[in-house]
């Protein structure tokens, strides 16, 4: 009997977790969940969480081919 597939949970981080994946300090994280600019977050709370696969969705969307790259400007 075939299983149906099912897609697993996405795993969440905390603003710190998520920050050491990026290498970027919690503070940068933060800055950029006020401003904008950064990963889509949950709010559960007073708890803030990011899901692994907007973590990566972000990352592949800061893809620069060349310095020249205007999202080269904007990525740093």
């Amino acid at each position: 009997m075939d299983r149906p597939e099912s897609k697993p949970a996405s795993r969440y981080l905390t603003n710190e977790e998520a920050a050491a994946y990026l290498k970027l300090s919690p503070h940068t994280l933060n800055k950029k969940r006020v401003i904008g600019g950064g990963p889509k977050f949950r709010k559960l709370g007073s708890r803030v969480v990011y899901a692994i696969d907007d973590l990566e969705t972000w990352i592949e969307a800061r893809a620069c081919n060349t310095t020249s790259d205007p999202r080269y400007a904007q990525a740093r």
